[in-house]
């Protein structure tokens, strides 16, 4: 946690920035250049030595190189450090609570003020930033996990795509960007699609994505698709709620279309301590369900093909998928 936290002040300050585009700099100039009294900055300096990110040779700072190839990644290095830290308090203060009454846990964890949805009906300054804030941390998460689902699954079969839940449209961005024949719809509340409407509409393939707003549990999703996608959305609600959805987006996909499933599985933890990157998830821990539930429900869909990958990344994910029956 302190090296963690000492490179998100590095960041927040402007000092990773400063060196990757000086390539190095004296105590004395990063001193007179962020207006930080000699203590502090010798000890932020000494957290990000002792941590790798930075080396001093001769009198001089500068990035040590395996952390300037990490900075090909600083959107997800950024949003890993952010959602940590939004997490540590919740996790050393009511960690306890979380084991014993996770009920009480979810009134009064800090992270559930974050990650409140009721904000995202009504736009006003504050729902907002609220909204944009955690948008950018599962945006940047959403970049990259999207490539390992294109290389577990073949997008290049499906020409209208609805992600259900889809945020920042993200997802869809990424399979829009790989894959030129797919045109996608995101369907999700209206403040989150506005925010997501900002997201793609400066990319080229902004133009092949639509957002929908409305509400998953009053609203009926729209039809036509022969692709839908649940990607880190399942996880939020209670099993009943996500039998719903899933029951909804059946009905909505037209026969022969592949329903996907992509989410974290249950946390497995061996014989070493987690990394602070995952204090997040540690807290929703509760919340990441076998992918046999999901099997289960489409098989009695009466879905054909269902597959179930299991791919490691910082936790488990499963990738599952079936073709709905003609």
């Amino acid at each position: 946690m302190p090296e963690a936290r000492a490179l998100g002040t590095a960041f927040e300050l402007g000092l990773i920035d400063y060196l990757s585009e000086n390539q190095q700099s004296t105590i004395e100039e990063l001193q007179k250049r962020f207006e930080i009294d000699g203590q502090g900055l010798h000890l932020l300096v000494n957290l990000l030595l002792a941590n790798g990110v930075i080396e001093e040779r001769n009198g001089e700072i500068r990035l040590s190189r395996q952390f300037e190839e990490t900075l090909a990644y600083e959107d997800l290095l950024r949003a890993k450090l952010e959602f940590a830290n939004l997490a540590a308090a919740d996790f050393t203060d009511l960690f306890t609570t979380l084991i014993r009454d996770p009920g009480r846990f979810g009134r009064h964890a800090r992270i559930f003020q974050l990650f409140n949805y009721r904000r995202c009906f009504d736009y006003s300054p504050e729902n907002y930033e609220f909204t944009k804030r955690w948008m950018r941390i599962t945006t940047a998460l959403t970049r990259y996990e999207a490539q390992v689902c294109m290389t577990c699954h073949d997008f290049s079969g499906h020409e209208r795509m609805l992600d259900i839940g889809g945020n920042s449209g993200e997802f869809a961005l990424q399979v829009c960007r790989k894959y030129p024949g797919i045109s996608a719809t995101v369907f999700d509340l209206p403040l989150v699609c506005q925010i997501g409407e900002e997201n793609v509409d400066s990319q080229p393939e902004g133009r092949r994505i639509t957002f929908i707003r409305g509400n998953a549990f009053v609203d009926e999703f729209p039809t036509g698709f022969d692709l839908i996608t649940f990607k880190s959305m399942l996880h939020d609600w209670p099993e009943k709620e996500t039998k719903e959805l899933i029951f909804k987006a059946t009905r909505s996909l037209k026969p022969g279309g592949t329903l996907l499933i992509f989410e974290r599985g249950p946390i497995e933890l061996g014989k070493t301590i987690p990394p602070y990157s995952m204090v997040p998830f540690l807290l929703f821990f509760r919340s990441f369900r076998s992918p046999h539930i999901y099997e289960t429900q489409l098989k009695e869909l009466d879905f054909r093909d269902i597959n179930v990958q299991r791919i490691e990344l910082e936790t488990p994910f499963f990738l599952v998928t079936g073709t709905k029956g003609t």
